[in-house]
């Protein structure tokens, strides 16, 4: 593939995703025909009602849900043909996850945690410490390695999980109501931390979120209702722009070059 053919495919298809579950008088159709193009580097909120399909749609993106008809591509790779094992290699390598819940050990220290997906990838102990360390630094939680989550505010513990999702260099952070355990200041620099992680790294990121807030911190807003795709619409003056540097919290990461985004045809063929 040229140069510029790899440049106009955008990072993340959705062709004619649908989901159902269950069957006959049970049977649930979630999504009904999505489409959704994703380019590197964008930041997309996806917003919704209750039932609307938005969490299924994230699943999918995620690689912990399979469609039933359609086609996820991850720069040209069919997702939805991978295996179990596959799809885990993809998120391993490409996808880091932040849920709302925080999903931290609990007797584990914040750089234990942090450390967590590259003991499953088989790193070696220094490359843990010495990545966990940096992740952690990067997002404001120097010198907080050593500490458990009982010993964190909810803040922290968000900015721990986020650290963990981070450690591995991904190339798309998917954030599902990241700020829905936290007060509006803490929700703001959580928000202020994702925005830098997406400017400064260029991390795709797409975070579910029902409050209308925290949706314009992104530079696109996607509404799904009833399973399908109802607008997509670019916000053209996102929070972020709006902020001057000097008040960015200081756990935002300092700038550097963004992770190489490469499909995972080698991982997952």
């Amino acid at each position: 593939m040229s140069t510029d053919a790899a440049s106009a495919t955008p990072l993340i298809q959705l062709r004619g995703i649908t989901k159902t579950y269950g069957q006959g008088a049970t049977l649930l159709q979630a999504l009904k025909g999505v489409d959704l193009d994703i380019e590197a580097g964008d930041f997309v909120a996806i917003m919704g009602p209750s039932g609307s399909g938005k969490s299924t749609a994230m699943n999918v993106l995620g690689g912990l849900d399979t469609p039933t008809t359609g086609h996820y591509l991850f720069q040209g790779v069919h997702v939805e043909t991978l295996t179990r094992d596959q799809r885990a290699r993809l998120r391993r390598r490409y996808l880091g996850f932040v849920f709302q819940g925080f999903n931290l050990l609990a007797r584990t220290s914040a750089q234990e945690n942090v450390e967590l997906p590259l003991l499953y990838r088989g790193e070696s102990a220094s490359n843990r410490h010495a990545a966990a360390a940096k992740a952690l630094e990067q997002v404001g939680l120097k010198g907080w390695e050593h500490h458990t989550p009982a010993e964190l505010s909810g803040g922290q513990q968000q900015r721990v999980a986020i650290a963990r999702a981070i450690v591995t260099e991904p190339a798309v952070l998917l954030a599902d109501e990241p700020t829905g355990n936290l007060d509006t200041q803490r929700s703001q620099e959580i928000m202020a931390l994702l925005w830098r992680l997406n400017v400064d790294h260029g991390i795709t990121v797409l975070m579910v979120t029902h409050e209308p807030d925290m949706a314009q911190y992104a530079r696109r807003i996607v509404r799904f209702v009833d399973g399908v795709v109802a607008s997509d619409t670019r916000n053209e003056n996102p929070i972020g722009l709006q902020a001057p540097a000097a008040s960015t919290p200081s756990a935002a990461p300092s700038t550097q070059s963004g992770p190489a985004v490469n499909p995972p045809t080698e991982e997952a063929h």
